[in-house]
């Protein structure tokens, strides 16, 4: 009678608490919220000025008074109070969205492979703070391979490559399980401060972040097609101090990026290498998907596919997988229990 009550009066929410964005579902509406995971707040007040995509307008932008944050670091929680602001601020927002402002939801939150204690603790505290009435944990491999719909709980090798913003976690699930996981702190942020790093010392122009990254989306590839793709890039000459604009090409991108890609190619075939053999003929027959932001990057999956020897599949709508499969836990608790993060703390969901 009691879990009748909290259905009708409040809802379930998944969250997708990125680095660069946080994404929201919410059961019976879907996707509702995909927003970046930056705040504005005024230093003299310690007001909030702005979440989300209203705040990532200010980047680079605002006085000194403000200052544009972003309160996760490598997909874990580097300003509690602020991440606990964010995260009412979309909670209030997607309960407005299904019209259920009554009671807290129960939230399924997803978080980077090989989380501590302390970091899942901050999650879940923040989480509750925000008006959470109750709050799961799972891993974002194990909730994208459950949006992806791949058959974890079969005895069957199933590898994901999760690439988000702030950090790329590299998992092979079987039974419910993660057998062997990476998490690498080597992901789209990663990727825009190697342009950034590139400008500066090949022509000598002071980028921002928003800069890198739209010239990463615009003509960043790790295949050498032969297209030619250039872009006008914009910022300050460290030797005059004056603006620039420089024309840059893909081969440049390509060039800038390189060594992060390299690594992330590194740990791909680590994770295979301690694989079990059994599991490896699995995903050779079944091959790799690739969620997340990251996915967009034009050749990479080809890339992966090239190196490793094994077929590599982009999702659709790679974005939102993680934040899918959070909906799906929370629509089906009893039969997925077991994907769910447990530490001495936790009490096992009802």
């Amino acid at each position: 009678m009691i879990k009748k009550f909290y259905k009708i009066f409040s809802s379930d929410i998944g969250i997708d608490l990125g680095t660069a964005n946080t994404l929201v579902y919410v059961a019976g509406a879907g996707i509702v919220i995909n927003e970046p995971s930056v705040v504005a707040i005024n230093k003299k007040t310690g007001q909030v000025v702005a979440i989300g995509s209203e705040a990532k307008k200010m980047i680079g932008r605002t006085p000194a008074h403000i200052s544009v944050i972003r309160p996760l670091v490598d997909g874990v929680i580097s300003d509690f109070e602020v991440t606990q602001e964010m995260l009412s601020y979309f909670i209030k927002k997607a309960q407005k969205e299904k019209n259920t402002p009554f009671f807290g939801p129960r939230v399924a939150v997803g978080v980077p492979s090989g989380i501590t204690n302390v970091e899942a603790r901050a999650v879940r505290d923040a989480t509750k703070n925000a008006g959470a009435r109750e709050v799961y944990l799972v891993e974002e491999p194990m909730a994208a391979a459950i949006g992806a719909r791949l058959p974890i709980h079969e005895p069957i090798g199933n590898m994901v490559i999760d690439m988000g913003g702030g950090t790329t976690d590299i998992a092979v699930i079987s039974l419910s399980g993660i057998v062997v996981s990476k998490n690498m702190r080597v992901a789209g942020d990663k990727l825009n401060q190697d342009i950034i790093e590139y400008a500066r010392n090949e022509f000598k122009i002071l980028l921002g972040e928003k800069t890198a990254e739209d010239v990463k989306i615009a003509i960043g590839s790790m295949s050498k097609s032969g297209e030619g793709l250039e872009a006008t890039i914009r910022g300050r000459d460290l030797i005059t101090g004056l603006p620039r604009e420089v024309v840059v090409t893909d081969s440049d991108i390509r060039e800038a990026i390189s060594k992060s890609v390299r690594s992330l190619v590194m740990a791909v075939k680590e994770v295979i290498e301690n694989t079990p053999p059994e599991l490896v003929s699995d995903i050779m027959h079944r091959g790799i998907i690739l969620v997340g932001g990251g996915s967009f990057l034009k050749g990479l999956a080809k890339l992966f596919e090239t190196e490793v020897k094994i077929p590599v599949y982009v999702v659709e709508d790679p974005m939102t997988a993680v934040v899918r499969g959070t909906g799906i836990i929370l629509e089906n608790l009893e039969y997925l229990r077991d994907v769910l993060i447990q530490h001495e703390d936790d009490t096992p969901p009802k």
